[in-house]
């Protein structure tokens, strides 16, 4: 049986972006809130901005499961937005601070193997 071979490029690896505005009001909701941050956490995403969090991941197909596990951790009140983006896409990132501009974060340095 021969051997194929898939070239991996920047339209195939996604990141996923998880924004989220949720309610802090009362001490059972900042609970909530940060139940919320610490599942993404645990799931592999990184924080980029205190209500923006992100994760690589190898493949569509990879970038669909994770959706689906955040779609399961959504609490039933505030409104959470998951945009995939490519790579390529990824890399077009300009983060300003100040008045500097500042590159998008490195990419990961293991590849995903599932």
């Amino acid at each position: 049986m021969p051997v194929t071979h898939h070239t991996i490029n920047g339209y195939d690896i996604m990141w996923l972006f998880v924004m989220f505005d949720l309610p802090t009001n009362t001490a059972t909701e900042r609970k909530i809130a940060a139940r919320f941050r610490k599942d993404l956490i645990h799931d592999g995403f990184g924080m980029l901005q205190y209500s923006i969090y992100i994760r690589h991941c190898a493949s569509g197909e990879s970038a669909l499961v994770h959706v689906d596990r955040v779609r399961m951790m959504v609490p039933d009140e505030g409104l959470v937005s998951i945009v995939k983006i490519t790579d390529k896409q990824f890399g077009d990132i300009i983060n300003v601070i100040g008045k500097r501009a500042k590159p998008p974060p490195k990419k990961p340095l293991q590849l995903e193997l599932f």
